[in-house]
């Protein structure tokens, strides 16, 4: 029980922490495997995706250090055995390094892969927070 509590004041803790000044778009890893993310996001007439960021159980890692001027922000995210965390739809590039990517044409032909990317709704903030939590 009093590990439940931990948790869930842990968990609380993380919801309404200060990120910091320059924390503009953080993803926070509530699951029990270190994950890797990549982003995207619309900048200069067309779509930029950026990656790696290695993300431990139990932390957040700031992505998006600026506030926030797109509504939207991509994110994919995968364990370190190389699986999907999240369920996306909408297909952009990622490397297998650490990687800066204009466009989302021809991924395969420009030696990326493209892989699906969920689409994140900041309600045109200028700060959000992604939780990523436990698959079941």
């Amino acid at each position: 029980m009093r590990h439940l509590l931990h948790q869930f004041a842990l968990t609380l803790a993380l919801c309404f922490a200060p990120l910091g000044a320059q924390a503009a778009f953080a993803v926070c890893n509530q699951s029990f495997d270190v994950v890797n993310v990549a982003i995207g996001q619309f900048e200069d007439d067309d779509f930029v995706t950026r990656g790696w960021w290695t993300v431990g159980p139990n932390q957040c890692a700031n992505v998006i250090r600026e506030g926030l001027t797109s509504r939207y922000v991509y994110v994919f995210a995968q364990d370190v055995f190389g699986n999907e965390v999240l369920n996306g739809a909408t297909p952009m590039c990622i490397g297998t390094n650490r990687f800066v990517i204009r466009g989302t044409e021809d991924c395969l032909i420009q030696g990326h892969l493209s892989v699906n990317f969920i689409e994140v709704d900041t309600q045109q903030t200028e700060r959000w927070t992604l939780f990523l939590t436990p698959q079941p």
